[in-house]
């Protein structure tokens, strides 16, 4: 049995992201805690991506604001890469750590969940939100 949640990711800087859609995801089971949310989500999206690698595509489009903001940095490129496939334990090991470490906070609706053990408040059409808060982190 599946459960769909919905998760919006912003960033801090520029950008203008008012109206970010939310994106839906299939998980395997209902996360209780973040630690169960974030587990289940990088597994999820390193499944996906070692699945896009072996169909020989790492991305399936760049949007038109994504080529102009690659542009704009000199670059634009589709993202592909070679070498081995992502390991699920080790993505997981790096995704806890970069919310332990700040790099991102995760909010359940207005609410923020602050520690690996927070319990998630589930409400009807919850929307999670990733917030990047530096440069660095990657997405």
């Amino acid at each position: 049995m599946s459960f769909t949640i919905h998760v919006k990711m912003k960033k801090i800087g520029r950008q203008k992201h008012a109206g970010i859609a939310p994106v839906p995801f299939d998980l395997d089971e209902k996360p209780q805690t973040v630690r169960q949310l974030l587990d289940e989500l990088t597994r999820l999206g390193v499944r996906q991506y070692n699945e896009r690698r072996d169909d020989g595509r790492i991305l399936a489009y760049l949007t038109r604001d994504e080529i102009a903001a690659q542009a704009v940095r000199g670059k634009v490129s589709s993202g592909l890469h070679s070498g081995a496939d992502a390991v699920e334990d080790k993505a997981v090991e790096n995704t806890l750590q970069c919310f332990e470490d700040g790099i991102y906070r995760v909010f359940a609706g207005e609410q923020e969940l602050t520690t690996l053990s927070d319990e998630i408040p589930w409400t009807e059409d919850m929307v999670f939100t990733f917030i990047r808060l530096t440069m660095l982190s990657g997405w």
